[in-house]
């Protein structure tokens, strides 16, 4: 099952830093989501993208996640080469990772 099954997610950027937001449509899969979409996990997901550390905040009251990925953007918006400076396409990637 893709992750995309049971939540949806947002990008933001700021920097070299991209958050990702990671939100349960469904309040009872917020436990699964708890157990299986870790910092770690999520820093492996983007390993070829993400050079620094990856950090989950939890937000169990909106069933979501922040996740904030730093070193993540190529060196930030005005100085990446990348074809997404933004980061704005690492949402659905993350929705594409396999619970």
């Amino acid at each position: 099952m893709k992750l995309r099954e049971i939540a949806h997610s947002r990008t933001g950027d700021k920097g070299n830093i991209s958050n990702l937001s990671l939100i349960a449509y469904r309040m009872e899969d917020y436990p699964r989501l708890r157990q299986e979409v870790t910092a770690e996990r999520v820093k492996e997901w983007f390993r070829d993208i993400v050079q620094g550390e990856v950090i989950r905040y939890e937000i169990p009251s909106l069933g979501a996640f922040n996740f904030v990925l730093k070193d993540a953007l190529g060196g930030g918006v005005t100085r990446s080469l990348s074809l997404d400076a933004h980061g704005k396409s690492l949402s659905s990637a993350l929705l594409d990772m396999e619970l």
